[in-house]
């Protein structure tokens, strides 16, 4: 019962720590001159953020990018989301075939 008690209270702090920096991401653009607002970037060159409406293309380069790094900034919203198509690259897994069938 305390492990369960503990996970929710790091996962609360979690939540409360990426909620403040979404807080201070908006308070970066809204202090940037209406023209030069672009809703995305970073706080303290640390934590990525994107409030830009999310395109099938963002998606795709964020959770399918086997060129890409293995995590990469989130579609919308403040953090890191896992890049499945570097992971897959890195493991292996890519199903990558050529004339002669699957490689092994």
């Amino acid at each position: 019962m305390e492990d369960k008690r503990r996970s929710l209270g790091i996962r609360g702090i979690w939540r409360l720590i990426l909620a403040i920096v979404g807080v201070v991401a908006i308070v970066q653009e809204l202090r940037k001159p209406e023209e030069e607002r672009t809703w995305h970037g970073d706080v303290a060159g640390l934590v990525p953020y994107d409030f830009r409406m999310p395109t099938v293309a963002r998606m795709r380069d964020t959770y399918w990018n086997p060129e890409g790094s293995v995590v990469s900034s989130k579609v919308f919203g403040v953090g890191w989301a896992p890049n499945f198509g570097a992971l897959a690259t890195m493991f292996g897994w890519s199903g990558s075939q050529d004339a002669d069938g699957p490689t092994s």
